[in-house]
């Protein structure tokens, strides 16, 4: 019998529990056993000891812009940063520097690049335009793009533009026997431009007014016709950042009463940040849309515990910080990156509230998206899985933002307070990240494609 390559000793966060001094053994990239303590270890031709640490699977982050700034290169320093938070693998948007995803060739040279430039693995969302509409939908997924995502609100006409709803159904008809996920940016462009007019009109140009131009009626709105087209169709909708509870009870509720196919995401941002109490001191540096609100975050983490929330993200976003420093609110780029506090954050937020962090943590951030996207050997901790880990050590650690390894050196997040940190991060059984420095070289990540059945079982 072949020697096996690796075994690593520690705290093994499996779906169920957490096996105390456990040990994970790996041949070939992928994990072969998973074993308790009272189970002897087979020989290895390496053994790493992280006894008193616990071993999560690695982070499938189920969305991240890599590109925003820097057009493809900028794959580079994002998955650097990714990998240097735990997250070996990103399910990346469509909505790329300089265009959308959604034709065949762009789809070729986003995936070329992360050959070149990628430290992690990534998995990849297409889109559709009104100039495309459904035309090359078919042959994207033949090369195994994950899910789909469409915007009802325009922030750009070219990169980022709206999408009506005549096109949603035409999307959601043909996705349906694929199975894919249709996810949506989930705000109405009508109710926002007034808001955002009003808001001018009245002289408010604060980060206030930012959450006041884009009221919860304005992603209810959204959310609700999405996913009415969803019933209608039997296909699978996924509103990718949902910022209130009530959005997340009315996915809930479609799915449950009204047998939609419709599964929800929430950002990790919405679950540490309130805006009466961090936004006077954050103002733009904490601007995303839908917004961060007032007193959502109990309403969130209930709808996490409730089983409601499919998976948390990060939402990153690779833009500068000289996008946000601007007079208004209204000129400011919204986005944060936060693909490298993901996992620290989250651990952070769920320990503080006594719940169990580290299974809740392996299921929102690593088992949920894996199986959301139908990357099926991504996620886990056990046989046949990739050997993709996050290793965290406990302690109290303040984030600073200039050791960020992302070339942006900013973040929300910065002098924050997390009872964790990654300590380690491996990728298909090679230790990619140290603690101190990233050990892999661009090109390193490979491009994952959609192979498996999704969340509602339908084969892709």
């Amino acid at each position: 019998m072949r020697q096996i390559d690796l075994v690593l000793r520690g705290d093994i966060v499996i779906p169920e529990r957490v096996l105390r001094d456990g040990w994970i053994a790996v041949r070939d990239g992928r994990i072969l056993a998973v074993g308790c303590a009272d189970q002897p270890a087979p020989d290895a031709a390496r053994t790493v000891d992280h006894s008193g640490r616990l071993i999560l699977p690695g982070v499938v982050d189920g969305q991240t812009h890599a590109t925003s700034a820097r057009g493809l290169p900028g794959i580079e320093s994002t998955t650097r940063s990714a990998i240097a938070g735990g997250v070996t693998t990103l399910v990346d948007m469509p909505y790329d520097n300089p265009l959308p995803l959604d034709r065949i060739e762009r789809f070729q040279a986003k995936a070329d690049a992360i050959a070149a430039h990628s430290h992690a693995d990534m998995a990849l969302y297409a889109t559709v335009t009104s100039e495309t509409r459904t035309r090359h939908v078919d042959e994207l997924i033949r090369v195994g793009v994950c899910a789909f995502k469409v915007s009802s609100f325009e922030s750009s006409s070219t990169r980022f533009p709206r999408i009506g709803a005549d096109v949603m159904l035409e999307l959601f008809t043909v996705l349906k026997d694929s199975g894919l996920p249709l996810g949506l940016h989930n705000e109405d462009q009508e109710i926002v431009l007034h808001g955002i007019a009003a808001e001018q009109a009245a002289g408010h140009e604060g980060i206030a007014a930012h959450a006041a131009s884009r009221p919860i009626a304005a992603e209810l709105a959204a959310t609700a016709q999405f996913l009415a087209l969803a019933q209608a169709t039997g296909a699978h909708a996924h509103p990718v950042h949902v910022s209130c509870g009530q959005g997340l009870d009315m996915v809930s509720a479609f799915a449950t009463d009204l047998a939609t196919r419709a599964t929800a995401e929430t950002c990790v941002h919405y679950l540490w940040f309130d805006l009466a109490r961090n936004g006077g001191r954050l103002g733009a540096r904490m601007k995303v849309s839908p917004p961060i609100r007032s007193g959502e975050i109990d309403a969130i983490w209930a709808a996490i515990v409730a089983g409601k929330v499919a998976l948390t993200s990060s939402d990153h976003s690779s833009w500068p910080i000289d996008g946000k420093l601007t007079p208004s609110i209204f000129a400011a780029g919204a986005g944060v990156p936060g693909v490298e506090t993901l996992l620290p954050a989250f651990f952070t937020a769920a320990a503080a509230r006594g719940l169990d962090a580290a299974t809740l943590t392996a299921s929102q951030l690593s088992s949920g998206p894996a199986r959301l996207f139908g990357l099926e050997h991504k996620g886990r901790i056990a046989p046949g899985f990739d050997a993709d880990f996050a290793i965290l050590e406990r302690g109290t650690f303040v984030w600073d933002e200039a050791a960020t390894h992302d070339e942006l050196c900013w973040s929300p997040f910065h002098g924050e307070t997390f009872g964790v940190r990654v300590a380690s991060t491996w990728l298909r059984g090679a230790e990619v990240w140290n603690g101190k420095d990233i050990l892999n070289t661009p090109g390193s990540g490979r491009y994952v494609a959609r192979t498996g059945r999704g969340w509602f079982g339908a084969v892709s």
